[in-house]
C-alpha cells in the first residue's frame, strides 16, 4: 500500500508556527489607543494624523468654488464648479449673485459628520412624510415634480462649550395650616363649621450655582431659523469626523452667514434659559417667587461645524413650503399644503352629521309624544 506524505520545506520550523502572532483585529491610535476605523485620516477621539490612511482628494477637485448669496433669504451655498444655473434649496428662489471666493474670507470648518441617509432614502421619508394626513393634500400637487428639488446640503453649525456662573436670589415660601370656623344659614338656622387654611410665610434667600454646557447647536444658515434646526435635532456629536474637503464632493454646501459673535448671543439666551430653570428647580420650600438670576459665562469654546440636511422648497398657492430631513438620523420636519376645498367638504360633512343627529332626537320626540 502506498502511503501519501505531506513534504515540508527544509527550512520549516514548527516552534516560528507556534508562536507567530495572531493577525490583527483593529487599529489603534498611536497617539491615545482610541480604536481607529480603517481609512480614517484622523482619530474621533483626539484629533491626531494616522499614518496609512488613504489620501484626501485633491482639494481642487472635491471643494466646490462657485459659491452664491440668495437675494430673498440671504443663504450663501457653495455648490459644484460645473454649475450655471441655481435654485435657492431653502426658498425656492432664483434670484442669486455669484459671490467670488476671495471675498467670502470665512472661517473653514472644523468638523464635519457625513450623509448617512441616501438621496433615494430620503425620497422615501418624503412620501411618508407628506402621505401623513395625505386626504387633506391637494389632488393636484405633482409630489414627482416637487421630489425633483429635494437637495442634500451640508449646512453651517456653531458649537460651544462655556462655564456658567450664576448668583440668584428669591423669595421662598413655606405653607402652615390653620383651622378657623365659620357659620352659614341652613334651613333657617345658623349651623357652625370649621375648614383648614393655608397661610405661606415667606422668606428672602440667596445663593448661587455653576454649571459647564457644551453640545449645543446653533444655525449657522440665516436661511435655516433656530427653531427649524430644533425641530431636526439631535444629531449624534459622537460621529464627528475633521473637516476634510473630500467630505463635499457630489453635494451642496452652505457658507456661514450668521457669524460666531451672532451665534454666541443665540447660545447664550439658551444657556441663560437652563440657569433660570435650573435655579428654579433647586428652590427649598413649598414654593417660591421673584426669581432673579444673574449668570456669566466664561471659557467660551466654539467649533464650526458642516452637518446633513436634506432640504426640499416648494410653492404651491402663492405659498412656500419646506421639507427638512435629517441626514444622518432621519428625523423630519416640515409643513404641508391643505387643500381648502377638502376642508370645507370635511367641515361640510361633520356639521351635516350632527344636524343629522338633532334631527333624529326631534322625529324621536315628536313620535313619543315628549315622553
Amino acid at each position: 500500500m502506498t502511503t501519501a506524505s505531506t513534504r515540508r520545506p527544509a527550512n520549516f520550523n514548527a516552534s516560528k508556527l507556534a508562536t507567530a502572532p495572531a493577525a490583527p483585529r483593529g487599529k489603534t491610535c498611536e497617539s491615545c489607543g482610541a480604536p481607529v476605523e480603517a481609512g480614517d485620516r484622523f482619530c474621533n477621539s483626539c484629533g491626531a494624523p494616522q499614518p496609512g490612511a488613504a489620501p484626501a482628494e485633491p482639494v481642487e477637485a472635491a471643494l466646490a468654488k462657485r459659491r452664491f448669496q440668495c437675494q430673498t433669504c440671504g443663504a450663501e451655498t457653495a455648490v459644484p464648479d460645473d454649475m450655471r444655473s441655481f435654485t435657492c434649496p431653502f426658498c425656492d428662489s432664483n434670484y442669486v449673485v455669484e459671490l467670488p471666493p476671495a471675498e467670502t474670507g470665512r472661517q473653514a470648518p472644523e468638523f464635519v459628520i457625513g450623509f448617512a441617509i441616501t438621496p433615494e432614502q430620503a425620497r422615501q421619508r418624503f412620501r411618508r412624510w407628506l402621505a401623513n394626513g395625505g386626504w387633506l393634500r391637494p389632488g393636484d400637487l405633482a409630489r414627482a415634480s416637487v421630489e425633483d428639488k429635494l437637495k442634500g446640503v451640508y449646512l453651517p453649525f456653531w458649537s460651544f462649550s462655556m462655564l456658567a456662573e450664576s448668583e440668584w436670589s428669591a423669595q421662598i415660601g413655606e405653607y402652615w395650616y390653620r383651622t378657623e370656623t365659620y357659620t352659614t344659614v341652613e334651613n333657617g338656622k345658623t349651623v357652625t363649621h370649621t375648614r383648614t387654611v393655608t397661610e405661606t410665610e415667606w422668606r428672602p434667600l440667596a445663593g448661587r450655582r455653576h454649571e459647564y454646557y457644551s453640545g449645543y447647536l446653533v444655525s449657522g444658515s440665516r436661511g435655516l431659523k433656530q427653531e427649524d434646526a430644533e425641530a431636526i435635532k439631535p444629531f449624534q456629536l459622537a460621529g464627528l469626523k475633521r473637516y476634510a474637503a473630500y467630505f463635499l464632493a457630489g453635494w451642496l454646501s452652505e457658507e456661514y452667514s450668521i457669524d460666531r459673535d451672532g451665534a454666541l448671543k443665540v447660545c447664550q439666551q439658551e444657556f441663560f434659559r437652563r440657569e433660570q430653570a435650573a435655579s428654579g428647580a433647586f428652590m427649598p420650600g413649598d414654593t417660591h417667587s421673584d426669581l432673579r438670576v444673574e449668570t456669566h459665562f466664561s471659557r467660551v469654546n466654539s467649533d464650526l461645524i458642516l452637518l446633513p440636511v436634506y432640504i426640499l422648497s416648494y410653492r404651491y398657492g402663492g405659498k412656500l413650503y419646506r421639507f427638512l430631513l435629517n441626514g444622518q438620523t432621519g428625523k423630519a420636519s416640515g409643513n404641508k399644503p391643505i387643500s381648502p376645498g377638502r376642508i370645507a367638504a370635511l367641515v361640510g360633512a361633520i356639521l351635516a352629521g350632527i344636524l343629522l343627529v338633532i334631527l333624529i332626537f326631534a322625529l324621536f320626540g315628536l313620535l313619543t309624544g315628549g315622553r
